[in-house]
């Protein structure tokens, strides 16, 4: 039953197979490119159409922003319960690199402030801090890894005197799980803040945030969560929100506003600013709500099936990523990455080239299949 008026009545998929046939996208197609972005099952499109035809239809009796405000907090609400966190601690963003933004611009740098990142980061826990450094008195420090491992020794040098440490969970180029609350521990005797990209774990791997004693963690639902582009999460630990002030703002960031005064948000929302479409997130409820259904470990386990699978399939002076990781995230060498992604394409396999020598990537979602492994083990044996 719905619990609310622009929520579907009809339960998610209880089984990894019914999922699996609920995403059109599989019907005719293997996909394995989950790291990327995860074409969403019907469930989660009918829960964010649902949400924008209540809102645009029908919400105006009622106040559209009243509607709007419902869908965000239950969603809130939602995330904080799926990554362990209370509700307070959590702000809705549009994406992971939203989120960074604004942790980066609400930051009071020193002159010569440190910021610490590694060579393992996406653009979303790069560019914010090179873009930094062009317009502030800020040193960027990048650990530099081998075959994806972060070195804590190395990172203990690089984090002396460093304000933040901006990290991977789990890295989107070899697919490695990191020890956040170790490489967090490290910032920390260092008096730096640990911002963690987290956008690979949900829905892949389990989550806890508090376990990990991060300050911040970024992340999004349109990747493993199968949820829809345009929803994200940004968590921001009650021990450091007071003294992280927002430079961008918005009626949903001030908990006051008048006179030409204001006064934040005491909690993450402070990293909300204005009107924003509540669908997504209402799609994003549902595909939280899915992968709970189903059991967030039952879904890694399967997961790890056709890593195993695959791992042991493909001839191992190719494979780049950890042979016993514990991410879907799989590369492997390819003497012509472009070229193989194209040709696989042709033959509906969805991979991706990477950013390292001749690599290529592969992400094996729970709803993929043992055919879908062997399928794409036979294609790269011919390349």
């Amino acid at each position: 039953m719905a619990d609310h008026p622009w929520r579907p009545a009809a339960e998610p998929p209880a089984t990894i197979e019914t999922l699996r046939e609920s995403i059109p996208a599989l019907a005719d197609h293997t996909y394995l490119n989950w790291g990327a972005s995860g074409p969403s099952p019907r469930t989660v499109v009918e829960a964010t159409e649902s949400a924008l035809e209540y809102h645009e239809y029908e919400a105006a009796g009622d106040g559209m922003y009243t509607v709007a405000d419902e869908i965000f907090d239950v969603t809130r609400d939602r995330i904080a319960n799926f990554v362990g966190a209370d509700a307070t601690e959590i702000a809705l963003t549009q994406s992971t690199t939203a989120g960074i933004n604004r942790i980066a611009s609400a930051i009071d740098f020193e002159p010569g402030a440190v910021v610490v990142t590694t060579d393992l980061e996406h653009a979303a826990g790069r560019l914010p801090w090179t873009r930094l450094a062009e317009r502030a008195d800020i040193e960027i420090r990048v650990i530099e890894t081998e075959d994806g491992r972060i070195d804590q020794s190395a990172a203990a040098d690089a984090l002396e005197d460093a304000q933040l440490f901006c990290f991977s969970a789990i890295d989107w180029l070899y697919g490695r799980v990191h020890p956040v609350s170790e490489l967090t521990d490290l910032a920390h005797e260092q008096n730096a803040l640990a911002l963690v990209d987290a956008v690979q774990v949900p829905g892949q791997h389990p989550i806890d945030v508090s376990a990990w004693g991060a300050d911040i963690v970024a992340g999004a639902g349109h990747k493993w969560l199968l949820g829809p582009w345009g929803a994200g999460f940004l968590y921001v630990s009650t021990a450091v929100v007071d003294d992280l002030e927002p430079t961008q703002i918005g009626y949903r960031s001030v908990a006051s506003s008048s006179g030409g005064t204001y006064e934040f948000h005491p909690d993450a929302t402070r990293f909300e600013l204005g009107t924003m479409s509540p669908a997504p997130f209402a799609g994003l409820r549902r595909a939280i709500e899915t992968i709970e259904r189903i059991g967030a470990e039952t879904i890694h386990d399967r997961i790890r099936e056709h890593r195993d699978r695959f791992v042991a399939g493909i001839e191992p002076a190719r494979l780049r990523s950890p042979e016993d990781g514990r991410s879907g995230l799989v590369t492997v060498r390819d003497p012509d990455p472009e070229r193989t992604v194209e040709r696989l394409a042709e033959d509906s396999i969805t991979l991706r080239a990477v950013p390292l020598p001749e690599s290529i990537r592969l992400s094996f979602h729970a709803v993929n299949s043992t055919r879908d492994v062997d399928r794409v083990l036979d294609a790269l044996d011919t390349t």
